[in-house]
């Protein structure tokens, strides 16, 4: 074992070189009584013929850029909700008017072509040309507006994430007509989550009023949320308040949220830690079970992983259409075409060379540098994107501070997954039991009748193709290249060897161990000291137990 660790120490460094929540409390008292308007009465909405908001747009095609806005303004005040497509087309780019016509439209590029709609009645137009429309252009200035124009318009939506997500929009350009919109909505809200996010609102609102009475209790509502804004306000009176009480009490509040906003990122921290683990087992779990049972040190496993990568891609472009459910075809293939490789390389090559364990480790990174000339030789060199299915995409936000990326949870839970169908495998098959006969005595093995080259076929297979799906789990992460799997061979030797050569449940601990341990200390040293420190409490642990942390018994003991 320490033969095995000195050598992976010096590939190591020849590699550096290389390389170099309490609830929200609901605005009620003073806080509601001041936001809301005293003696002005509802305004009736004004009933406005098609014929002037036509007349608007046609003048908005006119009109010179800095003259813009009050024509939006007014477009906003007399079209309302039906006009909230073409806000959307107009800050995303897409609005443009027709010259001979004056018409605006919302056009879309779909295939190499232009479509458009209208942006009232939203009718299909088809295919047009061109020569026959100009954009209508927008600044930073107009862009600001419409997010306001939007969020105004979205507070109405039936869906509740929308009206939250408005609300949001609308934090930081409160005003009377806003403030107005706001406790009309409130009164008739039923998302509890979307009425305190207005309360929020009109608390922020209220932080000016000269009432010592209502910044105070404008403070207790700040207190309770995390989001951006409420801190900033929340800093703000704590430094300038002319009332002694606010600013002790504004200074308490931030105080509080400062301390769970560290725990959040904490939380944060031992997610991505976790996921790095993910990415660990996936890739070592394939080399402790070959290295336990046959002893052999597999330079060549990383570029298993990058064959499953690969695959990937190659299944994505089988099925340009057919993103989503493209992966579900790449693992089992990956799988596959991996464990294929494993059994052909286990029966020219390592067959060859059992009981010597410097001969297959040279023999192995021979293979592996063939592997990865075979794909630049196919590939190119350059390095490939593999699109993520939309299901993988986007993240769960957990509050404005922490959020969860879907991928990386999503491995999280493939990882555990794969571990215990391996688990089953091991445990409850004749495959799993003769493994675990060869890897406590091949010699008593051989001799109750158990064909150990099949096993030793079966079991480099099993690792590899197990690698293979690693390789799927990572093109979700990262691009695929050539050198994909060099950049996870060093630290899968670490998991093994500090988890304790052929233990699967070792290899877990010391996965996730090893992956929240490099993401806590990224931070404070940077990440390739992080990697430096981590590889010399490996060595030191080493010398204190050769064996790891759950040494295997049998074989593996020796």
């Amino acid at each position: 074992m320490r033969r095995l660790f000195a050598i992976l120490c010096c590939y190591v460094a020849a590699s550096m070189v290389s390389v170099q929540a309490q609830e929200p409390v609901a605005l009620t008292g003073d806080i509601q009584a001041a936001a809301m308007p005293e003696t002005t009465p509802e305004k009736a909405p004004e009933t406005v013929t098609s014929d002037s908001v036509e007349t608007l747009l046609t003048k908005l095609t006119a009109v010179k850029l800095s003259k813009a806005l009050p024509v939006l303004e007014k477009l906003e005040t007399q079209g309302g909700a039906a006009l909230l497509p073409m806000f959307k087309s107009m800050l995303a780019g897409d609005l443009y008017y027709i010259k001979s016509s004056k018409a605006v439209i919302a056009v879309v590029k779909a295939d190499g072509k232009l479509t458009g709609r209208t942006v009232l009645g939203n009718q299909d137009l088809g295919v047009i040309e061109k020569k026959q429309i100009k954009k209508i252009r927008v600044n930073n200035k107009l862009r600001v507006f419409l997010r306001q124009a939007i969020a105004r318009l979205q507070i109405g939506a039936p869906d509740a994430e929308l009206r939250l997500l408005a609300v949001k929009t609308l934090l930081n350009s409160l005003n009377s007509d806003t403030v107005e919109i706001l406790n009309s909505a409130r009164a008739s809200e039923s998302d509890e989550d979307v009425r305190n996010m207005i309360d929020l609102a009109l608390a922020l609102h209220q932080s000016a009023s000269p009432s010592s009475e209502t910044r105070y209790a404008v403070v207790a509502v700040l207190a309770d949320s995390l989001e951006k804004e409420a801190r900033n306000k929340l800093a703000e009176i704590a430094e300038q308040d002319s009332d002694k009480k606010v600013r002790l009490a504004a200074a308490k509040a931030l105080k509080k949220i400062n301390e769970r906003i560290e725990f959040y990122d904490f939380i944060d921290q031992l997610f991505f830690g976790l996921s790095l683990g993910s990415v660990l087992l996936l890739a070592a779990i394939g080399l402790a079970i070959t290295f336990g049972v046959m002893g052999v040190i597999n330079m060549a496993h990383g570029e298993m992983i990058m064959l499953g990568a690969y695959t990937t891609y190659v299944v994505q472009l089988m099925m340009p259409n057919a993103i989503e459910y493209s992966l579900w075809v790449a693992i089992p293939l990956a799988f596959v075409v991996s464990g294929l490789v494993g059994v052909m390389i286990e029966r020219g090559v390592i067959r060859h060379l059992h009981g010597r364990p410097l001969e297959t480790l040279l023999a192995t990174f021979g293979i592996s540098l063939i592997l990865q000339q075979l794909v630049r030789s196919v590939f190119s060199p350059l390095n490939r994107q593999v699109a993520s299915p939309e299901w993988l995409s986007g993240s769960l936000e957990i509050n404005p501070v922490l959020s969860l990326t879907l991928n990386r949870l999503y491995i999280l839970a493939f990882a555990l997954l794969v571990f215990g169908l391996l688990l089953i495998i091991l445990r409850k098959t004749s495959l799993g039991l003769n493994v675990r006969a060869v890897s406590q005595n091949r010699d008593m093995a051989k001799a109750m009748g158990i064909k150990t080259g099949w096993v030793d076929a079966m079991t480099f297979g099993l690792g590899s193709g197990i690698a293979g799906i690693a390789g799927v789990a990572l093109s979700q992460l990262t691009n695929v290249g050539p050198n994909l799997g060099q950049a996870y061979i060093i630290d899968s030797f670490m998991v093994v060897v500090f988890g304790g050569v052929g233990n699967l449940w070792g290899t877990l601990v010391a996965a996730f161990s090893l992956g929240i341990a490099n993401k806590f200390l990224e931070p404070v040293t940077g990440a390739v000291l992080a990697s430096i420190f981590v590889l010399v409490f490996i060595i030191l642990f080493i010398q204190k137990r050769p064996k790891g942390l759950f040494p295997q018994k049998g074989r593996a003991a020796e």
